[in-house]
């Protein structure tokens, strides 16, 4: 019985001992800014560790794809252009199988956004870092169904805006003061008992660019696409990008 206490007793004075024992606290923290310039000392094995990588990335990114004859740029058509056509006539052309595979109905029709096309493409050698320059975002593509009121919603957006957002398989034509003089899909006008599914981007249908009449959809289909991936397909698939402004949006003087 005594041992058991002076067991005990040994024990308290240690959990004692311990307590009493300084903590290590923090003093100070100091600072210092760091240039990034000449001066800077390469550290030779992180640049050899990272070689390997960035070569074989550099070697994908200028892997050639196509071939453009003509430049094109977002900007050389106030209502569309012939980049804006191109990748709106892509997404329909690579789209609507994968769709029509799962659903067994056909897009309608496509619309994108002017802001979306992010740089253009010179004449020359189209590369994989082309469709990462035209669209350096991971938006997916999306199928809204939606019914003849929301498209009207849609052509009035358009006609409002007079913005060269993307479409294809669509032709609307307006005067100066946005009043629509003609629409068509799928070369009809407009059937009030019909719904179109419409391809378009992820982002614009959580209402991006404003085009909330994508949160009316009566149905989303996801195809599980990245836009830049359908057009570096569209790209391989083609020998070469041939694409110019129509008569798909005008205005009427």
């Amino acid at each position: 019985m005594k041992t058991q206490w002076f067991k005990i007793i040994i024990l308290l004075c240690f959990a004692v001992l311990m307590s009493c024992q300084n903590q290590p606290e923090l003093v100070k923290i100091k600072g210092q800014q760091i240039a990034i310039d000449s001066n800077l000392t390469q550290d030779k094995s992180l640049e050899e560790y990272i070689e390997p990588y960035r070569n074989a990335i550099q070697e994908e990114m200028n892997r050639p794809l196509s071939y453009t004859k003509k430049a094109m740029f977002k900007s050389d058509n106030p209502l569309n252009s012939a980049i804006g056509n191109m990748m709106a006539d892509a997404v329909y052309d690579m789209a609507n199988p994968i769709f029509y595979t799962r659903h067994k109905d056909s897009i309608d029709g496509v619309l994108l956004n002017y802001g979306g096309i992010r740089s253009g493409i010179n004449q020359g050698v189209i590369t994989t870092k082309t469709a990462y320059n035209i669209m350096p975002f991971e938006n997916m593509v999306a199928v809204a169904e939606l019914d003849a009121q929301s498209i009207k919603a849609m052509i009035n957006y358009l006609g409002k805006n007079q913005v060269a957002h993307p479409i294809s398989n669509m032709q609307l034509r307006i005067k100066n003061n946005s009043e629509i003089l003609d629409f068509k899909i799928n070369g009809k006008p407009i059937n009030d008992d019909k719904t179109y599914f419409i391809a378009t981007s992820d982002y614009l249908l959580q209402g991006g660019d404003n085009m909330i009449f994508f949160k009316n959809a009566k149905q989303v289909y996801k195809l599980d696409y990245k836009l830049r991936n359908l057009f570096i397909d569209y790209f391989k698939k083609q020998d070469t990008i041939s694409s110019s402004a129509d008569q798909r949006f005008v205005k009427i003087q």
